[in-house]
């Protein structure tokens, strides 16, 4: 997974943004909430655990050995190991979260295909990311040359991602999408809105 070593030599870092920006954070554990079903549910990247903590998310995997301690303190059972090769047995889980992951994976396909496996039948895959078109991903990618963690990131539109699950064998898309504006201009959570095309931050619910 590219960017490893940024996670591993910046966790601090990387917590700053969510804590210098909570509305916006707020706002993404929302539009993940309106679609993540419940039962057992694995993280895919789970990073320091912000994410999986709040929604509940037992489970978790993640290269970057600084980020895993930060999630097992938040009560996340945590392995080692990447999105392209998971360390868990097929139809093991209910669910399967990627948030803003999906930008550093080497190999999309084989990621996808990995997630598909370890989800039971009917299981739910959520991709939770920044899209391509929007606001804040035009931004990012201008500027992505200048970040410790986005250099290597290659970021996606929402149909880009669509072709991707849908080769996995994924079907059933459902979509949310949040984070209408400027991140700095926030003052309060911005409204979860179901479809894509508006929001910089879309959340896309696929079914095995």
């Amino acid at each position: 997974m590219s960017g490893v070593s940024a996670f591993e030599d910046h966790a601090d870092r990387y917590e700053t943004w969510f804590e210098k920006n909570p509305l916006a954070y707020q706002s993404e554990l929302l539009a993940i909430r309106a679609l993540l079903p419940k039962g057992k549910a694995l993280e895919v990247g789970v990073g320091s655990g912000l994410f999986a903590a709040p929604l509940g998310i037992k489970y978790g995997v993640d290269p970057s050995r600084a980020m895993r301690d930060r999630a097992r303190e938040r009560g996340i059972t945590v392995v080692r190991g990447v999105a392209e090769a998971l360390p868990f047995a097929g139809a093991e889980f209910e669910a399967a979260l990627m948030v803003t992951t999906v930008c550093f994976l080497d190999d999309i396909d084989t990621a996808f295909y990995e997630a598909f496996r370890v989800l039971k039948p009917g299981g739910s895959f959520l991709v939770a990311f920044i899209d391509k078109k929007s606001l804040i991903g035009r931004s990012y990618e201008l500027r992505k040359d200048q970040s410790v963690f986005y250099k290597d990131a290659t970021f996606y539109a929402v149909p880009d991602l669509l072709s991707h699950l849908a080769r996995a064998g994924f079907r059933d898309f459902d979509f949310r999408q949040t984070l209408f504006g400027p991140v700095s201009e926030m003052l309060a959570p911005d409204p979860i809105r179901e479809g894509h095309g508006e929001g910089s931050f879309v959340v896309i619910k696929a079914l095995k």
